[in-house]
Protein backbone atom coordinates (compact mmCIF):
# COMPACT_ATOMS: atom_id res chain seq x y z
CA UNK A 1 0.00 0.00 0.00
CA UNK A 2 1.07 3.58 -0.66
CA UNK A 3 -0.06 5.09 2.67
CA UNK A 4 -3.30 5.97 0.86
CA UNK A 5 -1.82 8.83 -1.13
CA UNK A 6 -4.69 10.78 -2.68
CA UNK A 7 -4.61 11.28 -6.47
CA UNK A 8 -7.00 13.39 -8.52
CA UNK A 9 -7.30 12.57 -12.22
CA UNK A 10 -8.65 15.34 -14.44
CA UNK A 11 -9.47 13.64 -17.73
CA UNK A 12 -12.60 14.13 -19.85
CA UNK A 13 -12.25 10.87 -21.81
CA UNK A 14 -14.10 8.47 -19.54
CA UNK A 15 -12.44 5.31 -20.84
CA UNK A 16 -8.95 6.68 -20.20
CA UNK A 17 -9.97 7.99 -16.78
CA UNK A 18 -11.42 4.61 -15.86
CA UNK A 19 -8.27 2.76 -16.91
CA UNK A 20 -6.04 5.14 -14.95
CA UNK A 21 -8.26 4.94 -11.86
CA UNK A 22 -8.32 1.15 -11.91
CA UNK A 23 -4.57 0.86 -12.41
CA UNK A 24 -3.63 3.30 -9.64
CA UNK A 25 -6.20 1.91 -7.19
CA UNK A 26 -4.68 -1.53 -7.69
CA UNK A 27 -1.41 0.01 -6.44
CA UNK A 28 -3.06 1.16 -3.22
CA UNK A 29 -3.73 4.81 -4.03
CA UNK A 30 -6.97 6.61 -3.25
CA UNK A 31 -8.10 7.93 -6.62
CA UNK A 32 -10.88 10.24 -7.76
CA UNK A 33 -11.71 11.24 -11.32
CA UNK A 34 -12.92 14.66 -12.49
CA UNK A 35 -13.95 15.55 -16.03
CA UNK A 36 -13.25 19.30 -16.14
CA UNK A 37 -10.72 21.82 -14.94
CA UNK A 38 -13.39 23.95 -13.30
CA UNK A 39 -14.58 21.00 -11.23
CA UNK A 40 -11.01 20.16 -10.23
CA UNK A 41 -10.37 23.70 -9.01
CA UNK A 42 -13.66 23.75 -7.08
CA UNK A 43 -12.80 20.63 -5.10
CA UNK A 44 -9.01 21.08 -4.91
CA UNK A 45 -8.81 22.77 -1.48
CA UNK A 46 -11.19 20.32 0.16
CA UNK A 47 -9.66 17.25 -1.47
CA UNK A 48 -6.04 18.20 -0.58
CA UNK A 49 -4.56 15.75 -3.10
CA UNK A 50 -1.03 14.45 -2.94
CA UNK A 51 -0.86 14.42 -6.75
CA UNK A 52 -2.88 15.57 -9.76
CA UNK A 53 -2.87 13.87 -13.17
CA UNK A 54 -4.02 16.64 -15.50
CA UNK A 55 -5.03 16.34 -19.14
CA UNK A 56 -4.18 19.35 -21.29
CA UNK A 57 -7.11 19.22 -23.70
CA UNK A 58 -10.17 19.68 -21.50
CA UNK A 59 -13.62 21.14 -22.18
CA UNK A 60 -13.82 24.78 -21.10
CA UNK A 61 -10.68 25.72 -19.19
CA UNK A 62 -7.68 23.87 -20.62
CA UNK A 63 -4.99 22.14 -18.63
CA UNK A 64 -2.50 25.00 -18.95
CA UNK A 65 -4.92 27.41 -17.25
CA UNK A 66 -5.76 24.84 -14.58
CA UNK A 67 -2.07 24.27 -13.87
CA UNK A 68 -1.52 28.02 -13.54
CA UNK A 69 -4.38 28.29 -11.04
CA UNK A 70 -3.08 25.33 -9.04
CA UNK A 71 0.42 26.79 -8.90
CA UNK A 72 -0.97 30.10 -7.63
CA UNK A 73 -2.22 28.34 -4.53
CA UNK A 74 -0.25 25.12 -4.05
CA UNK A 75 2.96 23.16 -4.66
CA UNK A 76 0.93 19.97 -5.12
CA UNK A 77 2.73 17.77 -7.68
CA UNK A 78 1.11 17.77 -11.12
CA UNK A 79 1.74 15.36 -13.99
CA UNK A 80 0.44 16.54 -17.35
CA UNK A 81 -1.09 13.88 -19.61
CA UNK A 82 -1.69 14.88 -23.21
CA UNK A 83 -1.71 13.84 -26.85
CA UNK A 84 0.61 16.75 -27.71
CA UNK A 85 4.03 15.31 -28.51
CA UNK A 86 5.99 18.40 -29.60
CA UNK A 87 9.04 19.23 -27.52
CA UNK A 88 7.75 22.81 -27.25
CA UNK A 89 4.60 21.54 -25.50
CA UNK A 90 6.65 19.50 -23.04
CA UNK A 91 8.88 22.47 -22.30
CA UNK A 92 5.83 24.67 -21.81
CA UNK A 93 4.40 22.21 -19.31
CA UNK A 94 7.60 21.96 -17.29
CA UNK A 95 8.16 25.71 -17.36
CA UNK A 96 4.57 26.23 -16.21
CA UNK A 97 5.26 24.21 -13.09
CA UNK A 98 4.39 20.65 -14.09
CA UNK A 99 6.43 18.00 -12.29
CA UNK A 100 6.32 15.54 -15.17
CA UNK A 101 4.77 15.09 -18.60
CA UNK A 102 3.30 11.94 -20.15
CA UNK A 103 2.12 11.68 -23.76
CA UNK A 104 -0.73 9.57 -25.11
CA UNK A 105 -0.84 6.75 -25.89
CA UNK A 106 0.94 5.66 -22.74
CA UNK A 107 1.81 2.43 -20.99
CA UNK A 108 0.24 1.95 -17.56
CA UNK A 109 3.57 0.71 -16.21
CA UNK A 110 5.12 4.03 -17.21
CA UNK A 111 2.30 6.02 -15.58
CA UNK A 112 2.63 4.08 -12.33
CA UNK A 113 6.41 4.49 -12.33
CA UNK A 114 6.18 8.25 -12.94
CA UNK A 115 3.50 8.66 -10.28
CA UNK A 116 5.64 6.82 -7.76
CA UNK A 117 8.74 8.84 -8.67
CA UNK A 118 6.97 12.20 -8.41
CA UNK A 119 5.36 11.27 -5.07
CA UNK A 120 8.70 10.07 -3.76
CA UNK A 121 10.32 13.40 -4.63
CA UNK A 122 7.42 15.26 -3.03
CA UNK A 123 7.63 13.33 0.24
CA UNK A 124 10.03 14.82 2.79
CA UNK A 125 13.01 12.52 3.25
CA UNK A 126 13.47 11.47 6.89
CA UNK A 127 17.17 10.66 6.96
CA UNK A 128 17.38 10.83 10.77
CA UNK A 129 14.74 11.14 13.52
CA UNK A 130 15.75 14.80 13.84
CA UNK A 131 16.65 15.58 10.22
CA UNK A 132 14.12 15.92 7.39
CA UNK A 133 14.69 17.10 3.81
CA UNK A 134 11.76 18.53 1.84
CA UNK A 135 12.86 18.58 -1.78
CA UNK A 136 9.66 20.22 -3.06
CA UNK A 137 10.18 23.33 -0.96
CA UNK A 138 13.99 23.01 -0.84
CA UNK A 139 14.10 23.25 2.94
CA UNK A 140 15.61 21.19 5.74
CA UNK A 141 14.00 20.71 9.14
CA UNK A 142 16.08 19.91 12.21
CA UNK A 143 14.10 18.81 15.23
CA UNK A 144 10.95 20.17 13.60
CA UNK A 145 12.48 23.61 13.01
CA UNK A 146 13.11 24.87 9.47
CA UNK A 147 16.71 25.73 8.67
CA UNK A 148 17.55 28.20 5.90
CA UNK A 149 20.27 26.95 3.54
CA UNK A 150 22.02 28.44 0.53
CA UNK A 151 21.59 26.58 -2.79
CA UNK A 152 25.08 25.09 -2.48
CA UNK A 153 24.50 24.00 1.12
CA UNK A 154 21.21 22.42 0.10
CA UNK A 155 22.90 20.65 -2.81
CA UNK A 156 25.48 19.21 -0.41
CA UNK A 157 22.98 17.86 2.12
CA UNK A 158 20.86 16.46 -0.74
CA UNK A 159 23.88 14.64 -2.15
CA UNK A 160 24.83 13.12 1.20
CA UNK A 161 21.18 12.21 1.89
CA UNK A 162 20.85 10.45 -1.47
CA UNK A 163 22.71 7.52 0.12
CA UNK A 164 22.78 7.87 3.93
CA UNK A 165 25.69 6.03 5.47
CA UNK A 166 27.74 6.02 2.29
CA UNK A 167 31.07 7.82 2.34
CA UNK A 168 31.33 10.47 -0.40
CA UNK A 169 34.88 11.38 -1.34
CA UNK A 170 35.86 15.03 -1.74
CA UNK A 171 36.29 14.43 -5.47
CA UNK A 172 32.77 13.05 -5.76
CA UNK A 173 31.37 16.06 -3.94
CA UNK A 174 33.42 18.41 -6.13
CA UNK A 175 32.11 16.76 -9.29
CA UNK A 176 28.49 16.94 -8.09
CA UNK A 177 28.47 20.49 -6.68
CA UNK A 178 30.90 22.18 -9.09
CA UNK A 179 30.53 20.27 -12.38
CA UNK A 180 32.98 21.47 -14.99
CA UNK A 181 34.57 23.99 -12.60
CA UNK A 182 38.31 23.49 -12.76
CA UNK A 183 38.93 26.06 -10.05
CA UNK A 184 36.95 24.41 -7.25
CA UNK A 185 39.14 22.48 -4.79
CA UNK A 186 38.91 20.20 -1.79
CA UNK A 187 39.05 23.35 0.34
CA UNK A 188 35.71 24.41 -1.14
CA UNK A 189 34.24 21.09 -0.04
CA UNK A 190 35.61 21.56 3.47
CA UNK A 191 34.22 25.09 3.55
CA UNK A 192 30.68 23.99 2.70
CA UNK A 193 30.78 21.03 5.08
CA UNK A 194 31.77 23.53 7.78
CA UNK A 195 28.97 25.94 6.81
CA UNK A 196 26.41 23.15 6.66
CA UNK A 197 27.40 21.87 10.08
CA UNK A 198 26.97 25.38 11.49
CA UNK A 199 23.41 25.37 10.15
CA UNK A 200 22.43 21.88 11.23
CA UNK A 201 24.45 20.87 14.27
CA UNK A 202 23.99 21.98 17.86
CA UNK A 203 27.74 21.60 18.30
CA UNK A 204 29.50 21.81 14.90
CA UNK A 205 32.79 20.73 16.49
CA UNK A 206 31.12 17.48 17.57
CA UNK A 207 28.78 16.73 14.66
CA UNK A 208 25.95 14.23 14.93
CA UNK A 209 24.66 14.33 11.35
CA UNK A 210 27.57 14.92 8.95
CA UNK A 211 30.56 12.81 9.93
CA UNK A 212 34.12 12.97 8.65
CA UNK A 213 35.69 9.68 7.63
CA UNK A 214 39.37 10.54 7.81
CA UNK A 215 41.27 9.88 4.62
CA UNK A 216 38.10 9.16 2.65
CA UNK A 217 35.45 11.91 2.86
CA UNK A 218 32.09 12.55 4.50
CA UNK A 219 28.94 10.64 5.25
CA UNK A 220 25.49 11.37 6.60
CA UNK A 221 24.36 9.23 9.54
CA UNK A 222 21.78 6.66 8.55
CA UNK A 223 19.86 6.10 11.79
Amino acid sequence: MKDQKRILICEDESDIAEILCSSLRSEGYYVESIASGEELLRMFAEAQPDLVLLDVRLPGMDGWDVLERIRARSNCPVIMITAFVRVADKVRGLHSGADDYITKPFKLLEVRARVEAVLRRATPLQVHPLLEIDDVHKVVNVGGKQVSLSPKEYALISLLASEPGRVFSRQEILAALWPGDNYATAQDVQKYVYLLRKRLENDPSNPKFILTVRGFGYRLVNH
